[in-house]
């Protein structure tokens, strides 16, 4: 069972934040620094893995698609231009095993994130209970 590594006062703090169009704001999961073989790998090795997993912490709206649609209505007669998204797979709290080499790294009040396409996300695990 995977638990989300996540503080009270982080989940207030991401609340901020915006994650725009089909991208996801990822948290790395804690690396292991021994291998199964016993090895002690430095974080920058770690660091230069080609697939990684963490947790999903944040998810943009997804897909922007056309507002006229799907709509049989004439495009003049909308009085309001409203975006319409097709949503992504990826939830709160999934842990994503993503491509490093197109995360972008940020750092935001002394942590460490990723901001990941769903593009790049290989695989979702997600424990029904959260």
């Amino acid at each position: 069972m995977h638990t989300l590594p996540m503080r009270i006062s982080e989940k207030n703090t991401l609340e901020k934040i915006i994650i725009v169009g089909d991208r996801v704001l990822i948290k790395p999961k804690t690396a292991r620094d021994q291998t199964k073989s016993g090895l002690y790998l430095p974080p920058g090795v770690q660091a230069k893995e080609k697939v990684q997993e963490g947790y999903i912490m944040k998810v943009g709206p997804g897909y922007p698609i056309p507002t006229d649609y799907g709509f049989d209505e004439e495009p003049w007669g909308q009085d309001e231009e409203e975006v319409r998204y097709i949503p992504l797979q990826a939830k709160e709290g999934d842990l994503a095993i993503y491509l490093q080499r197109d995360a972008i790294e940020i750092n935001y009040l002394g942590e460490k994130y990723f901001i990941v396409p769903q593009s790049a996300v290989l695989m979702l695990v997600r424990e029904e209970d959260l």
